[in-house]
């Protein structure tokens, strides 16, 4: 489950420090994000990214209301939380193992090392 975010504080370092609507609150780093590039490419210009703001009616962090971070992100980024099941991580912890190779007919497959 997340929460909407209520209260967005600039800290140095391109972070914020967030308030979310069940009372908690951390820090979100946005470096990782801006790093990304694309649309949050324009948050590493410094006085850009002091715009933060929050969207009250949607409880987005944005800036401009054109660029924004997904609610579930920034509260599981600040407090710790899991993301959502439903939610993709872009990044995986361990990288897929690779898929076995089909054994032609007629052959056997090496032995174990």
């Amino acid at each position: 489950m997340y929460y909407d975010a209520v209260e967005v504080k600039c800290l140095d370092e391109f972070q914020l420090e967030l308030k979310f609507e069940d009372g908690k609150s951390g820090v979100l780093d946005c470096r990782p994000i801006i790093a990304k590039g694309g649309v949050f490419a324009k948050l590493r210009d410094p006085e850009v990214f002091r715009r933060a703001t929050i969207n009250r009616e949607l409880g987005v962090v944005t800036w401009d209301d054109e660029v924004d971070i997904a609610p579930e992100t920034a509260y599981s980024r600040a407090t710790g939380a899991p993301l959502p099941d439903w939610m993709e991580v872009s990044e995986p912890a361990h990288p897929p193992e690779p898929a076995p190779r089909p054994v032609p007919s007629g052959q056997s497959l090496p032995p174990a090392r």
